[in-house]
């Protein structure tokens, strides 16, 4: 079906319907992604209050055939924030609803508005003496309504789950402008499909989320961050079956780091302290949340002396206070930021299995080698099988010089993490980026499914069309 521009027609009729205060001019931020890899194009921008609101311009935008591109923090790496291609789009920003709509300490249920900052969420949680784990270094701008459009990941996965499994029910908008009220603070609803699973992760495919309720849990009392020195991911890998023997699901962090991480933070970022004056080949960032009457650093001394005799470590560095854990983090979080001033030719947010994970990364070490003298970046959540695998160009040379080189790195980088069954978009999602690669490595079944379900519940094709599936 064609579809056509939201243009000054269609904003005078939202102007009737709903008046003036929900447009806004277009600023430079509604146009661009992190990466910068993409530039969109805005028809109009509109800021609704509320979920009938949201409705009111969809149906708009359905009887007129206009695209709609729903607006979060505008953080997602993958370009699903952003519409490149004619006709320009109808976005719908949801920073105006920022409501916590209700907190259920006793229930460890928090319910809130899509528009809410994820730093919020948690401290709302806090305030309650409860925890909302989903952390992410966007945290203080990503809004939870895009956390959940994309099931993003982050630090907390192996202990709590990604996104999806902190919601328990969804408030949405459909692609015909209805209202979904499936808001449900219920663990258990055997009630047919499961909308909600549905519609994270859908990247706005299928609908706008306007609020959620989450799940919240106890705070730890005790949390204990150390840093461990491993020959080698294979070594790492049996030094968190050891910790997890010893703590059982109380480990909440398990980060493998790479030299080249740390000499990257040397080199662009050198007032990042660093645990160690000589960085280790490989080292794993480790964090427990214990309950009352359990002392963290008592449990990661046990676990760095058994491990120290059975060969898994070499040296560690165990936080002694928060200040201390704040440098620690500081390490792990600051290379993302180093990796940008770098600048990669090639990144990969990609997922393995865990026990290929060491003879994928000594293979893919002698790929890359064979397509030319590039860096590699390989770090990570290892708990949950979520490697970040970025390639950069040599020391003392620019990306730039690389550019035509993109495709070949990152196919070859794919194709390989195909062949060990793994994906090729652990945490960040399809959005335009990855479009291509889903169609390249997708199960035939599964695209057609999707496609299918795309078809029904968005039969016009408006909902962030050019995202996750070709048009």
């Amino acid at each position: 079906m064609t579809l056509n521009p939201a243009d000054e027609c269609f904003a005078q009729r939202i102007r009737t319907q709903l008046g003036d205060d929900i447009l806004r001019p277009v600023e430079p931020r509604y146009l661009e992604e992190p990466r910068r890899r993409f530039a969109g194009h805005v028809g109009v921008l509109c800021l609704p209050r509320n979920v009938e609101e949201v409705a009111a311009l969809v149906r708009l935008a359905s009887d007129a055939n206009v695209p709609v591109v729903p607006y979060g923090g505008g953080t997602g790496l993958v370009g699903g924030q952003v519409m490149a291609d004619d006709p320009a789009p109808l976005v719908i920003s949801l920073e105006r609803m920022t409501a916590i709509r209700g907190v259920y300490p006793t229930e460890n249920v928090l319910v809130a508005e899509a528009g809410a900052i994820l730093a919020d969420v948690q401290a709302a949680a806090e305030a309650a003496d409860r925890l909302f784990p989903l952390a992410l270094a966007a945290q203080g701008s990503c809004r939870i309504g895009g956390n959940l459009a994309t099931n993003a990941g982050g630090v907390n996965v192996l202990r709590y789950g990604n996104t999806r499994d902190l919601c328990l029910g969804l408030e949405a908008v459909l692609p015909n402008g209805d209202i979904w009220h499936g808001l449900s603070r219920l663990r258990k609803d055997n009630t047919g499909y499961d909308l909600r699973n549905l519609l994270i992760g859908s990247e706005g495919t299928l609908g706008i989320i306007t609020a959620a309720s989450l799940k919240l849990f106890p705070r730890p009392t005790g949390i204990g961050t150390a840093i461990f020195q491993v020959a080698s991911p294979d070594t790492a890998i049996h030094l968190l079956a050891l910790a997890r023997d010893q703590v059982g699901e109380d480990v909440s962090t398990f980060e493998l780091i790479h030299r080249q991480g740390m000499d990257f933070l040397t080199e662009v970022l050198p007032d990042v302290r660093q645990p160690f004056s000589d960085p280790p080949e490989w080292s794993v960032l480790i964090e427990l949340g214990l309950a009352a009457g359990h002392d963290p650093s008592e449990a990661l001394e046990s676990l760095f002396q058994t491990a120290l005799g059975q060969d898994l470590v070499s040296d560690g560095v165990i936080a002694q206070s928060e200040g201390q854990r704040a440098e620690l983090w500081a390490v792990r979080e600051r290379i993302p930021e180093a990796n940008r001033l770098v600048g990669s030719v090639s990144s990969h947010d990609i997922s393995i299995p865990i026990s290929s994970i060491p003879e994928f990364i000594e293979r893919g070490a002698e790929l890359v080698a064979s397509l030319g003298p590039y860096r590699i970046n390989c770090f990570g959540h290892l708990g949950d099988g979520n490697l970040h695998y970025n390639v950069f160009p040599p020391k003392g040379h620019d990306r730039a010089e690389f550019d035509e080189k993109r495709a070949t790195v990152k196919h070859a980088v794919h194709d390989l993490v195909h062949e060990f069954h793994g994906s090729v978009s652990a945490e960040h999602g399809i959005g335009r980026l990855k479009v291509d690669d889903l169609e390249r490595y997708g199960d035939p079944a599964k695209l057609q499914a999707m496609r299918a379900i795309k078809a029904a519940l968005d039969p016009k094709g408006i909902m962030n069309p050019g995202a996750i599936l070709k048009d």
